[in-house]
């Protein structure tokens, strides 16, 4: 019985957070831009900050698993 929560919720945040996908924060000309395909160093710094935020409160705090087998 393997427990893919954490790898499950792992990727979609990656994929949601990444800079410039869906929106930015800072962005280069606004505070946040949405769909804008740049990234920058300091919005990349905001991104992992944002997205070690979610994993923790997604597998620390409220503890998500999804068993299989």
């Amino acid at each position: 019985m393997a427990d893919w929560g954490p790898v499950l919720i792992a990727v979609v945040l990656f994929v949601l957070l990444t800079p410039g996908l869906l929106f930015q924060i800072p962005g280069r000309n606004r505070v946040v831009e949405f769909g804008s395909m740049h990234t920058s160093g300091a919005s990349i710094l905001v991104h992992t900050i944002i997205y070690f935020g979610l994993v923790t409160i997604f597998l620390i705090a409220i503890g998500v698993h999804i068993y299989t087998g």
